[in-house]
């Protein structure tokens, strides 16, 4: 059986305390991220620039200020190569999955190349959007 899996990036606006995954970023466009994962996919993880891959319902973890955006391509391989590393752990690279990143290029960029070959299926709904045509296509969708 196939499945549908949201992967959705961190944000920069967090709670001040830790906080399992889900609940630590607290932007509004993190929200519509989330509500839209939670509604339309079959499962959803996070990609943090710190931690790589988070589970929702994780153990709860620091604020932390650390971006993608904007950061030297090697760290960005460094870190696509540890997420490429843990979706493969989690079963999440398999013909039968389809990825959908509700993610910037910061975040997609340098992991698609790694994940290809892997025989998962990836999209991305937004791809190609300025960030306010980006929160207009989720609260269209919402």
């Amino acid at each position: 059986m196939s499945q549908e899996i949201g992967l959705v990036s961190c944000v920069k606006t967090k709670q001040d305390q830790p906080a399992p995954p889900k609940a630590l970023y607290t932007s509004s466009y993190f929200r519509k991220m989330r509500a839209y994962a939670e509604q339309y996919h079959d499962d959803w993880w996070i990609l943090s620039a710190k931690h790589g891959l988070l589970a929702p319902d994780g153990p709860s973890i620091e604020p932390y200020d650390e971006t993608l955006s904007g950061a030297p391509v090697a760290r960005k391989r460094e870190w696509a190569d540890q997420v490429a590393a843990q979706l493969a752990e989690h079963g999440l690279l398999s013909e039968d999955v389809t990825l959908v990143l509700h993610a910037g290029k910061d975040y997609y960029e340098e992991l698609l190349p790694r994940i290809e070959d892997s025989g998962v299926t990836v999209e991305i709904p937004t791809e190609g959007l300025a960030i306010g045509e980006t929160q207009a296509w989720y609260n269209e969708q919402l």
